[in-house]
């Protein structure tokens, strides 16, 4: 009798093949295994009959009625090796054989191979990770809380313990750190910022401060750790990993966008909307003046949320850094991109030392063009808060599932990205490193469609 259900690698591991009823017994098995994934019904393959009982004869090619197929021995242990550490309630996977004809060789394998193999070869890969620890650090974003709602019940999932870490790595400097349950990460999916907290931490950036980390993992029996945040956040893991050789992976969480590998950061579609509800609003004014607004928006030395918030808003212009060194922007929009004919006109500037900003253009629009009424929107830190979009949402909880995968999985000092859909890992070395390119045909159509 079936008492529970396997997974589908353990069913196959004698092929589909054909079903023959046999004179003698059939093996009884029992089976604890509450919540393994990818579970199937026995009934519907090859292994076992209708209700449940294993066919113990095989016919036709494979050597008619009686006749045993040696079980591949491999797939028996990369099964139970994908598929043991995966319980929440059992850390092994017990089965347990009775009546089993003699002539059949599966019952001799399955103490040694299931049994001792649970125990021992996947278990000493769980053995390394009990408890993984989570902080944000650096600036917060929207989604940064289903990050960490991710986070903790995908390893609770997997049997694992979690720690949340407060104020970034000044929590691990500090000791505020808290153990988390299935509760403590319950209705936050929909909030903006981090039930975490975040803080910038000079004392990290000294091999003190590390040292002192590194004390704190170990006092709080923490094994692994995942980091969501910017580029910041991502450079202390590196060179934290590289100094202890210590398991952690990242989580692109910023709204600049501005990470390499990944195609979206989190928190930047809501920051994206967010900028798009603005420019809508003061469009309106706009219209009503006929003036000329800047509309400065974040970014740092990156300008997505500039150019794609233009796109999106149907803005005569963006000014980004990434092109601001080769044209005179300013120059160029008043020669091409506006007309006297339009009521209104906005242009978004990415904040950043590089364009000057918002007022920058405004005073230099007053000095060399005095024609244009001219007024200045900065949208600041509204552009961080509000709840999370449903993509970040999404997004946020596709990467933190993936980061414990990633830890069970032996990786490290990897960021978890997104890229045409697909779930990838960077290197950190490469995330960090590497500039993030502005996509040419975004600019085209700006231009294109701001005549």
């Amino acid at each position: 009798v079936l008492a529970a259900r396997l997974p589908q690698d353990l069913f196959h591991l004698y092929g589909p093949g054909k079903r023959a009823s046999h004179q003698g017994s059939h093996e009884r098995l029992s089976l604890r295994a509450g919540g393994l994934p990818s579970l199937i019904d026995g009934r519907r393959t090859g292994l076992f009959g209708r209700r449940g009982r294993r066919q113990t004869g095989t016919s036709g090619r494979d050597g008619g009625p009686g006749h045993s197929r040696q079980p591949r021995q491999t797939s028996l242990l990369a099964a139970a090796g994908r598929y043991g550490g995966r319980d929440p309630g059992h850390r092994s996977l017990r089965l347990r054989l009775a009546v089993f004809p003699r002539r059949h060789t599966f019952p001799a394998l399955l103490p040694a191979l299931v049994t001792n193999t649970t125990t021992s070869s996947f278990n000493r890969a769980m053995a390394a990770i009990k408890t993984i620890g989570i902080l944000t650090s650096g600036g917060d974003a929207p989604g940064m809380n289903a990050a960490i709602r991710a986070v903790t019940r995908a390893s609770i999932f997997n049997g694992l313990r979690v720690k949340g870490i407060y104020r970034g790595y000044k929590g691990l400097i500090t000791d505020e750190i808290k153990e988390f349950k299935t509760q403590d990460v319950s209705n936050i999916i929909q909030q903006g910022g981090t039930i975490l907290k975040t803080a910038r931490c000079d004392e990290f950036r000294t091999p003190e401060g590390r040292r002192q980390a590194y004390e704190t993992l170990k006092k709080e029996e923490i094994d692994a750790l995942v980091v969501i945040g910017g580029d910041g956040t991502l450079t202390g893991a590196r060179q934290f990993t590289s100094e202890y050789d210590f398991p952690i992976v990242g989580l692109p969480g910023t709204i600049d966008n501005d990470i390499w590998g990944t195609n979206f950061t989190i928190g930047y579609d809501t920051a994206l909307n967010t900028i798009l509800d603005a420019v809508d609003k003061v469009r309106d004014t706009a219209s009503s003046h006929e003036r000329l607004f800047f509309i400065e928006v974040m970014g740092r030395d990156a300008g997505f949320l500039a150019l794609n918030g233009a796109i999106a808003s149907g803005a005569e212009a963006a000014i980004i850094p990434e092109i601001s060194t080769e044209v005179d922007q300013l120059a160029e929009l008043i020669e091409h991109g506006f007309r006297k004919s339009k009521n209104s006109s906005i242009v978004l500037v990415a904040e950043s030392e590089i364009t000057g900003g918002a007022m920058h253009y405004a005073e230099r629009v007053k000095n060399e063009y005095p024609g244009y009424d001219v007024r200045v929107v900065i949208l600041g830190h509204v552009q961080r808060g509000g709840s999370p979009t449903a993509y970040d949402r999404i997004l946020a909880s596709r990467l933190g599932e993936a980061a414990v995968e990633a830890l069970l999985d032996g990786q490290r000092n990897v960021m978890m990205g997104i890229n045409n859909n697909l779930i990838v890992a960077v290197p950190f070395t490469k995330a960090i490193k590497n500039d993030k390119p502005i996509d040419p045909e975004l600019l085209k159509v700006l231009r294109t469609l701001s005549i």
